[in-house]
């Protein structure tokens, strides 16, 4: 959410005068299952969620392809020295991962991105 706000900051600076609004959602649903869940075979009761999904959309400049591919790899950032340590994304995609989720970017150069949150649901029985 941060790196969100960000990148539509520097979108409204760069687009000052132009009638840019910068925008940014945030989206929860629940899923049946996806394709992470190592339970994504398993039918869910009738009206429950097999996974959360969160979408984190904005409208600013996007990912360049070029760049796309390192986004989650410790220490990469496009700040400059001293604003920024790359660990967010890098740290974001672990923790996911040690819970059974995945992230992922949706982005089109010049016209936004949308990072994608999947984590399965637990149920706890006693």
């Amino acid at each position: 959410i941060n790196n969100a706000f960000q990148a539509t900051s520097a979108e409204a600076s760069a687009k000052a005068g132009t009638g840019y609004k910068p925008e940014v959602i945030v989206a929860t649903r629940g899923l049946d299952s996806y394709a992470g869940s190592p339970e994504r075979d398993k039918k869910t009761e009738e009206g429950s969620v097999g996974a959360i999904e969160i979408t984190v959309t904005d409208n600013g400049p996007g990912i360049p392809d070029e760049i796309k591919d390192k986004i989650f790899q410790p220490f990469f950032t496009t700040k400059s020295t001293g604003q920024g340590t790359g660990l967010g994304l890098s740290l974001s995609y672990d923790i996911l991962k040690a819970h059974g989720g995945e992230i992922r970017v949706e982005t089109n150069s010049g016209a936004g991105s949308a990072f994608v949150i999947q984590l399965p649901v637990v149920r706890i029985t006693d």
